[in-house]
């Protein structure tokens, strides 16, 4: 009973000071998440050894840095010259994530703000040095293989510092204004000279069209006149002479227009 204050008074301390250092000293690392440690006195980061998913407990005077492995998404715009000269603005959206098994030095020798530090600096010097390369057409044309075929050819070259820099899209590209509209109307003029060309060709193919349905009738009328004897014409006639003789239309029929003539029919009207 005697030692029961002090008992009391060092179990709350302890809980306070539980309390108080409650975020440095339980740590939960959650999914998709590693985490690095640093030790105070016992040799600064650990470099060799990398916290998985789950709950830890670290000494207060330590530190524990958790890192996002996931595949992350940033996007930003900024500003670059052309070889012309020319001020142009780029929307990218770069995809990336850290070296899992690079965490301890990633944490060591650039830290959690690897992304405005390595990422961005790196791809803004890419893109700088390849958009000064190019001429304006090529920025918005497939010439030379195209900016965004550029970037992903260049992405090998700027993943490093333990960072994999997974994929640069380039969204939009913002001309200057008087730029963009001579653009446009180059390529409306572009459009207006492939549709008159389309017509022309539309043109030609109806003409050929027509010569060859005159030239089929031609022959038909050929073949025609070359199967039309007297003696056919002479009967066809005959033909049609008996069937309006036998119809049932007012006609008067004269005959004895000589040998080698057809009747003559005169009248034509049709009975009520």
């Amino acid at each position: 009973m005697r030692y029961l204050p002090i008992s009391l008074t060092s179990t709350i301390i302890i809980l306070i000071l539980l309390m108080y250092f409650q975020p440095l000293i339980f740590i939960t690392i959650k999914a998709g998440e590693e985490g690095v440690l640093y030790r105070r006195f016992a040799g600064g980061t650990v470099t060799d050894q990398i916290f998985k998913e789950g709950f830890h407990i670290v000494l207060p005077w330590n530190k524990m840095t958790v890192y996002d492995t996931r595949i992350q998404q940033k996007s930003y715009d900024f500003s670059v010259l052309t070889a012309e000269g020319l001020k142009t603005e780029l929307s990218l959206s770069i995809r990336y994530y850290p070296r899992r098994n690079a965490l301890g030095a990633l944490h060591q020798q650039i830290g959690p703000d690897y992304l405005e530090k390595v990422v961005i600096p790196e791809v803004d010097n890419t893109l700088r040095i390849l958009v000064g390369q190019m001429d304006i057409d090529e920025l918005y044309t497939s010439k030379g293989g195209g900016l965004q075929s550029l970037i992903t050819k260049s992405i090998s070259e700027i993943e490093r510092n333990y960072v994999v820099i997974e994929d640069v899209v380039l969204r939009q590209i913002i001309l200057p204004k008087k730029v963009e509209a001579a653009i446009e109307t180059k390529i409306e003029q572009k459009q207006l000279a492939q549709a008159y060309q389309y017509r022309l060709m539309a043109e030609e193919q109806e003409a050929k069209r027509k010569k060859l349905e005159a030239e089929g009738i031609k022959e038909y009328n050929a073949i025609v006149a070359e199967s039309l004897s007297a003696d056919i014409l002479k009967w066809k006639g005959i033909q049609a002479t008996q069937a309006l003789a036998e119809s049932n239309n007012a006609k008067i029929v004269v005959v004895g227009n000589g040998g080698n003539q057809l009747p003559i029919i005169l009248g034509g009207e049709t009975k009520p």
